[in-house]
């Protein structure tokens, strides 16, 4: 299996995406833009961990030794996905 992009390589990747438009809406005197903008790095950014710990735990399935490690994972991985 190909090994994934490093988490910190990811999340520095969305962390300059905002950072560009966030400065260019700050040239402008854009505020409220600044603000939307600010709000909207925060809940990428914990979509972007949650996506990593899912995907972390598929590796981490991938990697079992025995067919019951792997479903003793995946159950793991279910009650953190499972919406309540």
């Amino acid at each position: 299996m190909t090994p994934p992009r490093p988490r910190a390589r990811i999340l520095e990747n969305l962390e300059a995406i905002y950072q560009e438009a966030y400065q260019r809406a700050k040239v402008a005197s854009h505020d409220d833009r600044m603000l939307e903008l600010d709000a909207s790095f925060q809940r990428e950014q914990l979509l972007m961990e949650i996506l990593l710990d899912i995907r972390d735990g598929l590796y981490a399935i991938a990697d079992a030794e025995t067919e019951s490690s792997a479903l003793a994972k995946l159950k793991v991985l279910r009650r953190l996905t499972k919406l309540r």
